[in-house]
């Protein structure tokens, strides 16, 4: 069942909902936190500086899917398949095209292991080969979208081994090699899997998909009870992620999982076999467009990002 329907009821144990006690929404705390950092972003000279004529970059930071779903194609504006996320929002006039810079900086074959570190070299990727053609810095990166996974899990829950935990350590490392490198971080957005009942290979299949989203749960319940706490880490696992140090602010981006051809509540989403690609793991164009959809429906409507993407829009 989707985390947002499950709620209070467990899966193997674990409580659903996308945020603590099976709840669907941001805690008033954290809320008004996102609210604060949401407004605190402006736009920025290459050097970090506030300027009108600056750019707010929003970045993507991920494996194959999460490059396929932003951008389809390529890396920049310019070369994105029309039916990505990239590809829809500069069709889209309501989105802020003066200065707002939307970079894919996520790549094939990079899963959660190549980007839990500041020393990876796909930080310099990105800053060499994705910011820098575009005339932009790492000092104006101020949002990033972060899809992950580990390729070729193999432990689910309730193991103590299960690869959710491994997957929950590596993106709070994550989160704190961006702010490492983007010392105007304000935000981070997390999206787990899609769906994998089709999966014919071992390199994500379910339930280990289904899974990660327990892992983006539990990273941000960590954050949300880290600060509630005084700034004392509750969660080894998640590491340090006092939004007022060592890491940004973090929330859920759109959950993406829906269990196949059951329509999803809500919203009726469904995964056929047709949005993906032979792999049954990879999403075909229709399966790109479906997350580009979903993509550019969240940040064009989210209280913590309508202020910045939307052109005039504001935040509570």
């Amino acid at each position: 069942m989707p985390l947002p329907e499950l709620g209070i009821g467990t899966y193997k144990g674990f409580v659903g909902g996308l945020y603590p006690a099976g709840a669907n929404v941001e805690p008033t705390g954290h809320a008004a936190a996102g609210q604060s950092r949401a407004k605190a972003v402006v736009p920025l000279d290459t050097s970090g500086t506030p300027s009108a004529v600056g750019k707010v970059v929003l970045l993507s930071l991920g494996m194959s899917n999460t490059t396929q779903e932003f951008c389809s194609s390529g890396s920049t504006a310019t070369n994105c398949s029309s039916w990505s996320f990239m590809g829809q929002a500069a069709a889209d006039t309501s989105v802020n095209h003066t200065t707002l810079a939307i970079v894919n900086g996520a790549r094939g074959g990079q899963d959660a292991q190549t980007w839990d570190a500041a020393t990876d070299v796909n930080y310099d990727t990105v800053r060499l080969n994705r910011l820098a053609p575009l005339g932009l810095t790492e000092k104006q990166v101020q949002v990033v979208w972060v899809k992950q996974a580990d390729a070729g899990p193999q432990d689910s829950l309730p193991s103590t081994q299960a690869d959710a935990y491994q997957l929950e350590s590596r993106l709070g490392n994550i989160a704190r090699a961006l702010k490492t490198h983007y010392a105007n971080l304000q935000t981070i957005f997390y999206s787990s899997r899609i769906y994998a009942g089709y999966a014919t290979t071992t390199l994500n299949p379910e339930p280990f998909a289904y899974e990660s989203g327990f892992a983006v749960k539990w990273l941000i319940q960590a954050q949300i009870e880290q600060m509630s706490n005084g700034g004392t880490v509750t969660d080894a696992r998640a590491g340090d992620l006092n939004y007022n140090t060592g890491a940004a602010w973090i929330a859920w981006g759109p959950y993406l999982w829906a269990d196949g051809l059951t329509p999803r509540q809500g919203d009726g989403l469904v995964w056929q076999n047709s949005d993906f690609v032979q792999d049954g793991t990879h999403p075909s164009q229709t399966g790109q467009q479906k997350v580009g959809t979903m993509l550019l429906t969240f940040f064009k409507t989210s209280p913590f990002t309508k202020c910045w993407f939307v052109a005039g829009g504001t935040c509570p």
